[in-house]
């Protein structure tokens, strides 16, 4: 009896599994603000910023601009909420260098990371709104 079960029950999971729909990732949500929080080695202080995306902020002698910000909805199995960042150190005699160009990922901060000796810098979130002005239009 448990031959002829097993020759039934085996081809009909089988098919289940095959008919079974994968599970479908949804799209990514834009952002127009990013939330970093930034490390001065020096001083040991924390500082949390808000930065509307195309926008640039100066961390100590570092010009951050986030050109994008996604996160995934909370209903994802996959949480990740990345940002594309372009950084900048700036001189004393005013002229800035590109350290770091790319994507940023708020569960994995040191995957892309800031290599810098004084500065750390990191991605904490991506959000709709922020208590800042928006940047004024040229």
């Amino acid at each position: 009896m448990n031959r002829f079960i097993s020759h039934i029950v085996r081809p009909l999971l089988a098919a289940a599994v095959v008919a079974s729909p994968a599970p479908v990732a949804a799209q990514p949500l834009a952002h127009p603000v990013a939330t970093f929080a930034g490390l001065d080695k020096i001083t040991g202080r924390i500082t949390r910023f808000d930065v509307y995306i195309d926008e640039t902020v100066l961390f100590g002698a570092l010009e951050i601009t986030p050109r994008a910000c996604y996160s995934r909805p909370s209903s994802d199995t996959v949480q990740r909420t990345s940002t594309f960042i372009e950084v900048n150190q700036m001189s004393l005699d005013g002229t800035s260098e590109r350290i770091f160009t790319g994507w940023m990922f708020a569960d994995s901060p040191a995957l892309n990371a800031v290599d810098h000796a004084v500065y750390d810098l990191w991605l904490i979130e991506c959000k709709t709104s922020t208590n800042l002005p928006p940047p004024e239009k040229e």
